[in-house]
């Protein structure tokens, strides 16, 4: 499969490109925008990987441009974890993002799961059991009752629905929604996880986030 790189570092855009071929991946790599757009448009592509910061054009308009004629999936690359920038995306029709910095494996997880899904992205709205994430308006609702959340806890739950059903370690999650690496002596995504519950379960007889003992959490519909 054939994959479009569109990143200005050089040591990052090397790295990635050295570990996705070695994994049998075809890749192009453009270090700025207009390059980038140029090969997205003018060529076939089965997956664009995508940071946001570039010279000459961003990633932003990279994406609108594309949208315009071409539906390949696209995978953001940002350094800023703002819940804004995610939706921007989305509304642009970005398929997933990863923030940086970020594990090469978790890279080739996302990547291997878009191809799979192909071109058909997200929508802007998640339901769960009787629970409705709108992601462009970041409205949470359950049994039809507004949740009100503050922008972490938005982001813990986006990122826990977006990857419903598979376990997230607590490194994982403090990487996506803090941006920060895990401290074993840090509690704050077990502390955000049961704020998160009290607005979100803990009305409700049955639970939508669980705990994996000694991994992390899931949210899935429980009985």
């Amino acid at each position: 499969m054939k994959i479009l790189l569109v990143e200005d570092e050089s040591k990052a855009g090397e790295y990635l490109r050295k570990g996705l071929t070695e994994l049998g991946f075809v890749v192009d790599w453009a270090q700025d925008g207009a390059d980038g757009l140029h090969l997205a448009v003018h060529e076939s592509y089965d997956l664009i990987i995508l940071d946001v910061m570039l010279p000459i054009h961003d990633g932003w308009h990279l994406l609108r441009e594309l949208r315009k004629t071409r539906d390949t999936p696209v995978l953001f690359l940002t350094a800023r974890d703002e819940v804004e920038d995610r939706v921007k995306g989305l509304e642009l029709g970005a398929d997933d993002y990863l923030v940086k910095p970020f594990s090469f494996m978790e890279l080739t997880a996302r990547v291997r799961t878009l191809l799979r899904r192909g071109p058909a992205r997200e929508s802007g709205l998640i339901e769960i059991a009787d629970m409705q994430i709108d992601v462009l308006k970041r409205r949470v609702t359950r049994d039809g009752k507004r949740i009100d959340l503050t922008v972490k806890e938005f982001a813990l739950l986006y990122l826990l629905a977006q990857r419903r059903g598979e376990v997230l370690s607590r490194s994982v999650i403090a990487s996506q929604v803090w941006d920060m690496n895990f401290d074993s002596d840090t509690n704050v995504v077990d502390v955000a996880v049961r704020r998160l519950r009290a607005k979100l379960d803990d009305a409700h007889a049955y639970k939508l986030i669980q705990t994996v003992r000694g991994i992390g959490y899931v949210l899935e519909a429980g009985e």
